[in-house]
């Protein structure tokens, strides 16, 4: 694993732990969904059981590029529901719960510039 760049290895551990959340706990993330996705518990489980899949396939090379590129897509794929996470905490939010939905806005763009560069390590 040490030839996996930092970042890479951040959004490794970032998804284990978010994944094996949304396995265990899937009602956290029902309010994050926004209404336009169907049948949002079973994209829950899917999404959970992806991010482990790629946090998992970056700690290896063989499976290294293919995870980098998957889990790029996977952060673009759930930035709407990030997004919605924002709003939500606009409107109804504590000052803390506003903070945290916002400041994962901005960390998007280099977890996916992280996941890619995994993919070219």
């Amino acid at each position: 694993m040490a030839s996996l760049p930092l970042g890479a290895r951040i959004v490794s551990g970032a998804f284990l732990a978010s994944g094996t959340l949304h396995l265990v706990k899937p009602n956290v993330f029902e309010p994050l969904m926004p209404d336009f996705v169907p049948a949002h518990r079973e994209i829950i489980i899917g999404s959970g059981v992806a991010e482990i899949a790629c946090a998992l396939g970056m700690l290896f090379p063989p499976t290294r590029r293919v995870a980098g590129l998957a889990s790029a897509a996977l952060l673009v794929g759930v930035f709407p529901g990030n997004l919605k996470m924002a709003d939500d905490a606009r409107r109804l939010g504590s000052p803390t719960f506003r903070a945290v939905a916002y400041g994962r806005l901005p960390l998007q763009l280099p977890m996916i510039k992280a996941a890619l560069n995994a993919a070219k390590a």
